[in-house]
């Protein structure tokens, strides 16, 4: 599928002094959790170092590994987005690289840009050293691509997009502006897949002021309703899973593997960090098994008026 040309970008002059500003996602409290360290990730995460929600094969009676378990959620991002048909992919908050490191091995891929604004997972990507995979150090605030893309997936990364000061209208306004410039960035048949934490029974002002001021600073879920309205008439949402209790198995993993290398993780990073890791990833599990917080997984296509794309599957 060939790229398009994008006439008159979204993102631009304005768009990076929004992104200086925050707007979006802060560069600062982004490295504040995700550059810790990859030597103390790697105590609790997989070996594909995935930092984001497994999908467990419901059937499994609890055989499955959180590797596999991490490389099906991957593939449903991958499979969702069209990827084995697509020529170029577009990764908005890549991690540490697992999923831009499979869309690259591809057949037909051509292309991978890879977006982050942790210095740490920027580096582990350029490590890779893929011809395919283009890492940027930027907001997709300040993104601005001059070609489009087949596919776009973004895996834990919307939920770092608002920040807790911000009003619910200025929050959909925020969320509109992103799927907006995703519309765009998208070839006409493009497809995209998006996975984000949401507010489940939990209201707004009853999050944890732990979660907020000592994990992931700056930063505010969406709710489901927040989503739907800020995409309504830009991208069709095709697909909507709530895989809340995969996210609380997950983190049990993680605390699990975290508490049997816990000498480990205190000679990296001392007693405080480990100690706020360990109570970080039991008490988010705790919120996932009580449906205060969601883990939604949704497909999108570009809402379009003509009636051939309409039709299209």
């Amino acid at each position: 599928m060939p790229a398009q040309t994008i006439a008159n970008g979204a993102s631009g002059a304005a768009g990076g002094t929004a992104a200086a500003a925050g707007y979006g996602g802060s560069a600062d409290a982004v490295q504040f959790h995700y550059d810790v360290g990859r030597a103390f990730y790697r105590l609790f995460l997989d070996e594909s170092m995935t930092y984001s929600c497994a999908l467990w094969d419901d059937s499994d009676n609890g055989a499955d590994s959180l590797h596999l378990a991490q490389l099906r959620k991957i593939n449903h991002h991958l499979d969702q987005a069209r990827a084995a048909h697509a020529r170029s992919l577009l990764d908005i908050g890549c991690g540490w690289g697992a999923l831009v490191q499979r869309a690259a091995a591809l057949p037909l891929m051509e292309r991978v840009v890879a977006l982050t604004l942790s210095k740490d997972q920027a580096d582990c990507v350029r490590q890779l050293q893929s011809p395919k995979i283009d890492v940027q150090l930027q907001s997709w605030v300040a993104h601005d691509p001059q070609v489009t893309y087949d596919a776009i997936v973004s895996v834990g990364a919307f939920e770092h997009f608002a920040a807790p000061q911000q009003t619910v209208g200025e929050k959909v306004a925020l969320y509109r502006d992103f799927f907006q410039r995703c519309r765009q960035w998208l070839s006409p048949h493009g497809r995209m897949s998006l996975q984000t934490i949401a507010y489940g029974s939990m209201r707004r002002d009853e999050a944890s002021a732990f979660i907020n001021n000592e994990i992931f600073p700056a930063a505010d879920l969406p709710t489901l309703d927040e989503i739907a309205l800020a995409a309504s008439g830009v991208l069709e949402i095709t697909q909507l899973h709530n895989h809340r209790l995969h996210y609380a198995r997950t983190l049990e993993h993680w605390a699990a593997n975290l508490r049997r290398r816990r000498d480990q993780a205190v000679a990296l990073v001392g007693e405080a960090t480990t100690e706020r890791y360990l109570r970080y990833l039991t008490q988010s599990a705790a919120g996932f098994y009580m449906g205060k917080i969601g883990l939604l997984r949704l497909s999108l296509r570009p809402v379009s008026t003509r009636w051939s794309d309409s039709c299209r599957s």
